[in-house]
């Protein structure tokens, strides 16, 4: 299981939740994972957002989440 925590428009898109629980093997499964929960605004941001596992920034969306992993779902922001 890994803990999913939602900021700003992310959190929106998922209907104001700010963290929940999900069983997920990478952040493309993740996503749809999400996607299917929540619905196609949230599946929009996705794939647009930005992530940290555990802290750090992960790019590549097939790679392996371990186990009991916190992942932060991080929409673009606007502002300068």
């Amino acid at each position: 299981m890994l803990t999913v925590r939602y900021f700003a428009g992310a959190r929106a898109a998922a209907g104001g939740v700010t963290s929940e629980e999900i069983a997920a093997g990478s952040l493309e499964e993740l996503a749809r994972v999400l996607t299917d929960r929540h619905g196609e605004r949230l599946g929009l941001v996705m794939k647009a957002a930005s992530f940290l596992v555990d802290g750090l920034t992960c790019h590549d969306r097939r790679a392996v989440l371990p186990a009991g992993a916190t992942v932060d779902v991080l929409p673009p922001f606007a502002g300068g």
